[in-house]
């Protein structure tokens, strides 16, 4: 019968309320978890549960050959493992780190990891804490492919899927940010929708099965237009620009005849006729993208 100490060593730093559902996952799947944060307190509930509660960083990194990360941003990150001591400490381990932030800022740090003699993989998580450690869950990383293959036993004890996007580093950040993009304009764009309704007496609940049949239409738009942006065709069969173009109207007048802000809209239009007056009212919407990239 194996012992505990047989079984893989792992540390989180970062123990906010995705930090604390990593280090859940590694302990539920049975594996010696140290955990630390900044905040001391907040590895109570995990201490309970059989975690290793470290004094320091440096400890915590020194207790396990694997590091997870997951704080706030790269400046909370770099605080943390740029101090002398826990540089030190990381020499010849591994960080993976599923902090949120720029491309660039993951470049800045598996430079500086590797200056050090740490072996370094970047990644993000595009599911929230409660996904972690069921199917849910979704991890991207970047990174040398050797070191990701090494550590991958204990990365899918966190469940879901994790998916390896490249040797370069800061691949995971470039989709996480695209990402993002979608997610928060859609939702912004979901809030002023149900302003509108609110304003015209409809309620939110009954926008609500409405608003998921139009989400619905977005999965195969996103492949169809993804195949015109790489192969440059802007296709506007569909829906032309100056079709667009005058529903975007519609829904201005709409929200400022109530006094609601339309300032995403107005965005959105001031977009689409830019790239109108370049000459592409025939194209399809995914033109934006090419104009934007332009000087």
């Amino acid at each position: 019968m194996s012992s505990s100490l047989d079984l893989p060593a792992v540390t989180v730093l970062g123990l906010g309320p995705m930090g604390r559902s990593l280090a859940t996952a590694f302990l539920t799947a049975g594996l010696r978890t140290t955990v630390w944060n900044r905040t001391p307190g907040k590895d109570r509930e995990l201490v309970e549960r059989g975690a290793t509660g470290a004094g320091s960083a440096e400890e915590a990194v020194a207790a396990s050959a694997l590091t997870v990360v997951c704080v706030v941003n790269y400046d909370a990150a770099d605080a943390v493992l740029r101090s002398e001591p826990v540089t030190r400490a990381l020499k010849g381990r591994t960080v993976v780190n599923l902090t949120a932030d720029t491309p660039e800022r993951a470049r800045d740090t598996a430079d500086w990891a590797a200056a050090h003699g740490i072996r370094y993989l970047d990644g993000a998580i595009m599911t929230p804490a409660p996904s972690i450690g069921t199917p849910e869950a979704v991890f991207l990383h970047s990174g040398p492919q050797a070191l990701y293959e090494e550590h991958l036993p204990v990365l899918e004890t966190l469940g879901g899927t994790h998916t390896r996007l490249g040797e370069e580093i800061g691949r995971a950040a470039t989709f996480d940010i695209a990402l993002l993009d979608i997610f928060w304009t859609a939702m912004a764009g979901y809030a002023h929708a149900v302003a509108i309704a609110r304003a015209e007496g409809v309620t939110a609940g009954e926008l609500a099965p409405f608003a998921q049949g139009i989400g619905a239409i977005l999965p195969p738009l996103f492949a169809e237009f993804a195949q015109d942006a790489d192969e440059g065709t802007y296709s506007g069969s569909i829906n032309p620009l100056t079709s667009a173009l005058s529903t975007m109207a519609h829904v201005i007048d709409v929200s400022e005849s109530h006094g609601i802000d339309a300032g995403a809209m107005r965005a959105t239009e001031a977009m689409a006729r830019r790239a109108v007056d370049l000459g592409h009212g025939t194209d399809g919407f995914i033109r934006v993208a090419e104009v934007l990239s332009r000087p």
